[in-house]
């Protein structure tokens, strides 16, 4: 069983709470450093600065104009929730999900393994599965490349420098309203297509 901490975000919608995961404080792992001031991404500027830097794999409509960014550790079953929750919707929004690594030491090569996938939905379908199963999502080589680490880290930095400190991270701009919103913590799949502003049907 892995030793974790969680944290509880609550949605717009009045009385639902949803779990995220946050950092472990076992002394398993280094946590990344803490965003100074002048790192810190202001909400209004965090979408634009997840199409700049954010490196993962993309899910969904590939053309699609509406883009819906998820800061993830493939160690978190709240992660794997929202990943469940989202494949309804993949024929209307293009997901980016972008890895980091806060859990555990099987974070960083699982988060390494999906970005090298040529096939990434498939693989994060069949890890999500074995994870929410108790079976520890994928076997993941300890030997990743100097680039890959390096993107994962950056994107772990990228969530210090959100001021999140739980995953899953979700920023978009709304559909309807052009706004960029953020939230930390899972989803059903209606919840989160209203958060991306995204039509009912």
């Amino acid at each position: 069983m892995l030793n974790r901490r969680f944290a509880l975000a609550l949605l717009a919608t009045p009385a639902v709470w949803l779990a995220a995961c946050s950092q472990e404080t076992s002394g398993t792992k280094t946590a990344p450093a803490a965003a100074t001031a002048d790192e810190h991404i202001d909400t209004a500027k965090a979408f634009d600065v997840l199409a700049a830097e954010a490196k993962g794999f993309t899910a969904g409509a590939m053309m699609s104009a509406h883009t819906v960014y998820v800061l993830f550790d493939p160690q978190c079953p709240h992660c794997s929730h929202l990943w469940e929750a989202s494949l309804p919707l993949l024929s209307k929004v293009k997901f980016v999900w972008a890895p980091v690594a806060i859990i555990g030491p099987k974070s960083l090569p699982q988060g390494a393994a999906l970005l090298q996938s040529a096939k990434p939905v498939e693989e994060m379908t069949a890890h999500e599965k074995a994870l929410l199963a108790g079976a520890g999502g994928m076997s993941a080589s300890a030997s990743i490349p100097a680039e890959i680490e390096a993107a994962i880290k950056a994107n772990t930095h990228l969530l210090d420098r959100l001021g999140a400190d739980s995953v899953p991270y979700v920023v978009t701009k709304n559909a309807t309203t052009g706004q960029v919103v953020a939230r930390a913590g899972a989803m059903e799949t209606a919840a989160l297509a209203a958060f991306a502003g995204l039509p009912a049907n």
